[in-house]
């Protein structure tokens, strides 16, 4: 059964859709990239699978377990958020929050998850570090870590590699990569195609209508994906 099933959803804002008729399914273990020109949706359609927003219209399902509360996320960075006066280890502990329920501290095993996902990350160094001194590649593998620290099954990335050189860009998506390859399902905005087709498994093209979803290579021979490849608005 499918973690993620999006049947028929219609997605805008005070009423104006911005995409219709969506349908997709996410299963476990899945990477999925969602693709499109600037304006198409897809930060929306983040911001509904987490349950920030409504759909318009249609449907969501979560199965195995799943609730939104219990996704990983890690949104586009605003220039204030990069100025963050916080500690390295206190950004990613706050990746717990959702769980600690009423309890006004964190716990052993949320501190040791902490410890470990910035190990993973290769952070570990810098728990001290305060986050605004950090570079951007640094600071884009803390709210990985982060993110991390909120679910053992799905995370939710929006542009992570946004402003960041093209080795430091590389080295995140390996990393993103292996996070996949440990068992966790990864649903990716990218305008970054060539990483979209060698890292993901299936590809969400999404215009103000659906254009194409299933599996990369499928989606490499279609129409859609060479003129957004090649003369479409984003290369």
């Amino acid at each position: 059964m499918a973690l993620i099933n999006v049947n028929d959803v219609s997605l805008g804002y005070e009423g104006k859709p911005i995409v219709k008729n969506l349908n997709f399914s996410v299963n476990k273990g899945d990477y999925l990239c969602i693709v499109g020109e600037n304006g198409s949706g897809k930060s929306t359609l983040m911001k509904t699978l987490l349950g920030q927003k409504n759909v318009l219209s249609g449907k969501i399902e979560y199965s195995e377990g799943l609730k939104q509360t219990e996704i990983g996320y890690l949104p586009q960075q605003t220039e204030v958020q990069k100025d963050f006066p916080a500690s390295v280890k206190e950004i990613v502990l706050s990746g717990c929050l959702n769980g600690c329920g009423i309890r006004p501290f964190y716990s052993k095993s949320q501190k040791a998850a902490a410890s470990e996902n910035m190990k993973k990350l290769g952070i570990a160094e810098l728990s001290a570090r305060c986050y605004r001194e950090l570079s951007g590649g640094q600071q884009q593998r803390v709210l990985l870590a982060r993110a991390l620290c909120a679910t053992k099954k799905l995370i939710l990335l929006d542009e992570p590699a946004a402003g960041l050189d093209p080795v430091v860009t590389q080295n995140l998506y390996k990393i993103i990569k292996e996070i996949n390859d440990d068992g966790i399902t990864v649903i990716m905005v990218s305008h970054d195609m060539e990483a979209a087709m060698k890292y993901a498994s299936h590809i969400l093209h999404i215009c103000h209508k659906p254009l194409f979803f299933g599996k990369k290579e499928d989606y490499a021979v279609t129409d859609v994906c060479c003129q957004f490849t090649d003369g479409g608005e984003e290369k």
